[in-house]
């Protein structure tokens, strides 16, 4: 069982990543934001691509859901912490976190 706990610490220790207060949430990012925290430490927000969003849901229907409005349509989906492993946080942490570094600028030639 994953807490809040597992998430800052496995968070921070991920390249770059910064935290902040994020409305009621707060927000880890490092050039954006790719998860965030409910304020009871429940159930955290992730960055996925709709394509790992799908898959999550697929696979573990009992931790990942949809976000549910339009952001869940851009992938960000909502996993509640009690039911995942630490293992799942940390991969969870590692997909949202790798599409959340700086837009790469297209080289010159």
């Amino acid at each position: 069982m994953a807490t809040s706990k597992d998430l800052r610490r496995m968070a921070h220790a991920l390249e770059g990543t910064t935290e902040a207060p994020h409305f009621d949430r707060t927000a880890f990012k490092v050039a954006r934001i790719y998860v965030t925290l409910s304020a009871d430490g429940r159930s955290a927000n992730f960055k996925f691509t709709p394509d790992e969003q799908e898959f999550k849901c697929m696979m573990a229907p009992e931790a990942f859901a949809p976000v549910a409005n339009k952001w869940g349509a851009q992938g960000w989906t909502t996993a509640t912490l009690s039911k995942l492993s630490a293992a799942d946080l940390g991969i969870a942490l590692k997909t949202a976190w790798a599409h959340a570094g700086p837009a790469r600028k297209p080289r010159r030639r």
